[in-house]
């Protein structure tokens, strides 16, 4: 069985700050398995530790991509306090450590992340006949209204215009 599907049109609220983080990797050597293969198996722990700790760790959801040559991880995090305390972690320290030898000679595997500090009404989504994804899994899942039938009105709602 799949994923509740929430028919109709739905938003979050953005009443909150949040954070987006994206991070990945891209395999520039594909027969190269044995260099960038560790490289991959580093992130499920840290994925697991989060989901098990997220209200302390203020994070709150995560969707992953696979493509041919390039993953693709889009995070929500509650504060960039709190993604980098995370990041000062023993977990996180420990795989980046590991990760940063297996890096070193290494053309075979690129890495990336980029992060993003998204201040409170200067979001929205739009999610139709979907299951919770994205901001709809890290903020509160609501029904279009009047109010919000449109981007420009979700924008404002929290925004003071």
């Amino acid at each position: 069985m799949g994923k509740k599907i929430f028919t109709g049109r739905y938003t979050t609220e953005n009443e909150e700050d949040i954070v987006v983080f994206l991070i990945g990797m891209r395999v520039n050597k594909r027969w190269a398995i044995h260099k960038w293969g560790p490289v991959f198996s580093a992130m499920p722990g840290m994925i697991k530790e989060l989901y098990e700790n997220q209200e302390e760790l203020g994070f709150h959801s995560v969707e992953s991509y696979f493509g041919l040559r390039t993953t693709f991880m889009v995070q929500y995090w509650r504060s960039a306090e709190d993604l980098l305390a995370y990041a000062k972690g023993e977990k996180h320290l420990s795989a980046w450590r590991n990760f940063n030898k297996r890096m070193e000679n290494n053309d075979a595997v690129g890495f990336y992340h980029e992060t993003y500090n998204v201040k409170k009404g200067s979001y929205e989504c739009i999610y139709r006949n979907m299951p919770l994804f994205g901001l709809a899994n890290a903020n509160k899942h609501i029904p279009v209204t009047s109010q919000l039938n449109s981007a420009r009105k979700r924008l404002r709602t929290t925004a003071g215009n």
